[in-house]
């Protein structure tokens, strides 16, 4: 679909990287990675056609549609949220207008037998068998079925684009792009606006869309789900593995130490010969020699050795006086904005050194409830904040707080106290602010960049109760790790708001769910609780599906609770195989369909095609085939989601 030859970016003298050449197939699911700034977001913007390369081709085969999702975008505040995902279908409103022109003129004209007249025929009946190829008719249940997946309710479809925040509006970005259906998609950090549910949405829309995909994402655990191919940039090259991110770990591993063996006798063998020179040098008898040795010094093209973070970089938080037992206690707390209740009745006690996460869909309270407990807004009920309780908060508006005079080093130095101050440049580089960027004064950081370097600096205080709101949009793997390690290693208490699953997974042991107006108590990580739905979801749908009670077996011994959620589990696990092997059907008949379907459109390509109307007319069953199964098909994976 796409062919990229002999790539060279250059940015300055050095290059970003050069002589880069694949090939992007046919339901492709590839994971660009590797460190910031090794070009990943780069790549992607010529792919995408927004940016030109330095040298080399990016061919894309005729007829391949590319749709592109870049970090920061301009969005429009002039519509509702429903009229701006219909901007996807602006090619189907023309062809409707189109249409109805030439019918209206079909109407109006009584040269029923001129040439013209049938050439106008013949020309309506093409462009509308297009009209109905493209989904003319079926675009609106498309559109609310990705908005809703998106995590938007129906009430939200008329509401000005305007009233949503940025997160929000990513979003309907992200749905228009989905809704257009392109043969390649783009996708430079899709999860950083999306919450859990909306993830595992995308997910699945991503494995079974019928064309390729180009990613670049922190989130181990959605990229691990949904690509198949893994492309590192390193060293100014790229390495293309043909494997899942995790295969691709192990792989990468085993090719460094070949790498390293290879550089240490390639060393050994620089070194033997040098000496050799140096030793004979001047000796009439062994000039020869020292010639040949000389020329095959020259020869050796150095082995480069893959970047690679050996330092084991670990960050400690400072010591801070212990807190009161219980930091966070909540009473029937309460929290509305005139007629609209965020929550109500909260109950919850955080223990000292207890590691607790906030999840739940955006809009249900999280950073809410985080802002109460702040002091930064009002509420109703009890709020007590625990005694000697010495918050550290980080938001994304802790970036704005930053002195913009200062550069990135300074602003680190300020804070940093003992030991750790001789440490300060190799803390900046792993969170990417290595080499001349800690020189960089604040007033021209990016709002990632700033974001990253506000933690940084909250890593550096001493406090005994940590509050991160979203602390990992702006961070990669490596800078992920670094603070997960230092939070694991944290003896104070943690409320940590996030939809990245591997984050959480390992740090929390406690997870508070936000939903429908009340937070929820789950203990356990992040990954009991996911199971743990799964089993709330069965009961809520044997409930709903006993509504009358048997009158004889009233007075029968009632059911265990272990035995009935063995049974309940039971009928669950035979249920979604059931429905897993319907849809694992219904995708296999798809790409038959889809098969045929390209096959009878190189057809259609040809002179003898265009104008054979049976063809147009195969086409068409062929796709409204596809969009029954594709129905039948969601209708599964709905089935299934309802299950877990």
């Amino acid at each position: 679909m796409i062919s990229v030859e002999g790539l060279k970016v250059e940015f300055g003298v050095t290059p970003l990287f050069e002589d880069v050449s694949y090939v992007i197939n046919k339901k492709d699911r590839i994971a660009l990675v590797g460190k910031n700034g090794a070009g990943k977001s780069t790549m992607l913007k010529i792919l995408s056609g927004l940016q030109r390369p330095t040298e080399g081709v990016v061919a894309v085969q005729r007829g391949v549609t590319i749709g592109y999702l870049p970090q920061v975008m301009i969005l429009s505040d002039t519509r509702t949220v429903m009229a701006e995902a219909e901007m996807a279908f602006d090619h189907i409103f023309e062809m409707q207008e189109r249409l109805e022109k030439m019918n209206q003129e079909l109407a109006d004209r009584t040269d029923y037998d001129s040439e013209s007249y049938h050439e106008l025929i013949e020309r309506f009946t093409h462009d509308n068998e297009r009209f109905l190829m493209m989904g003319g008719t079926n675009y609106q249940a498309e559109i609310e079925r990705t908005l809703t997946g998106l995590g938007f309710n129906r009430s939200d479809f008329n509401r000005p684009t305007s009233e949503f925040s940025g997160g929000w509006r990513m979003r309907i970005e992200l749905a228009k792009l989905l809704l257009r259906r392109p043969d390649v998609l783009l996708l430079d950090e899709p999860t950083n606006h999306l919450d859990i549910e909306s993830i595992q949405w995308l997910e699945n829309f991503l494995r079974v869309s019928p064309g390729a995909v180009v990613l670049v994402s922190h989130d181990r655990a959605f990229i691990n789900n949904v690509t198949n191919r893994t492309i590192e940039f390193s060293c100014g090259h790229i390495y293309d593995y043909k494997v899942p991110y995790d295969e691709f770990v192990v792989l990468r591993k085993e090719r460094r130490e070949q790498q390293l063996r290879a550089y240490e006798n390639q060393q050994k063998e620089i070194k033997d010969t040098e000496e050799f020179i140096e030793r004979f040098r001047y000796k009439a008898t062994k000039s020869v020699q020292v010639q040949s040795r000389i020329k095959q010094l020259e020869k050796i093209v150095p082995i480069e050795v893959d970047e690679e973070d050996t330092s084991m970089l670990r960050l400690k938080f400072p010591s801070a006086m212990r807190s009161g037992d219980y930091p966070v206690i909540c009473e029937n707390l309460k929290k509305a904005y005139g007629d609209h209740v965020v929550y109500h009745d909260v109950n919850l006690t955080i223990h000292r050194g207890e590691k607790v996460a906030f999840v739940g869909k955006n809009g249900e309270g999280k950073s809410t409830l985080v802002k109460c407990i702040m002091g930064q807004i009002p509420y109703e009920g009890t709020l007590k904040v625990g005694h000697n309780v010495q918050i550290g908060y980080f938001a994304q508006n802790q970036a704005q707080l930053l002195d913009e005079n200062l550069t990135v080093f300074d602003t680190i130095d300020r804070v940093a106290v003992g030991d750790i101050r001789l440490k300060i440049r190799d803390i900046l580089g792993a969170f990417m602010f290595g080499g001349e960027a800690s020189d960089k004064k604040v007033k021209v950081l990016s709002g990632g960049e700033r974001s990253r370097l506000a933690m940084i600096k909250l890593l550096l205080e001493p406090v005994n109760f940590l509050i991160l709101d979203e602390p990992t949009n702006h961070l990669d793997m490596r800078s992920k790790d670094v603070l997960k390690e230092a939070i694991k290693e944290f003896d104070g208490t943690v409320i940590v708001v996030s939809h990245d699953r591997e984050f959480l997974d390992g740090l929390v042991t406690k997870v508070y769910e936000f939903g429908g107006g009340l937070v929820r108590e789950h203990i356990g990580g992040i990954y009991d609780f996911l199971e743990k739905k799964k089993m709330e979801s069965l009961d809520e749908l044997h409930l709903s599906q006993s509504p009358t009670v048997d009158t004889k077996k009233e007075d029968a011994a009632p059911v265990s609770e272990n035995k009935l959620s063995y049974e309940a589990q039971k009928e669950l696990n035979k249920k979604i195989k059931k429905l897993e092997k319907q849809a694992a059907e219904c995708e296999k008949r798809i790409e038959k369909l889809e098969e045929e379907i390209a096959a009878l459109e190189e057809q259609m390509a040809t002179i003898e095609g265009a104008s054979n109307v049976s063809l147009y007319t195969k086409h068409q069953d062929l796709k409204n085939q596809v969009a029954a199964v594709e129905e039948e098909w969601e209708q599964a994976l709905e089935a299934i989601e309802e299950l877990n």
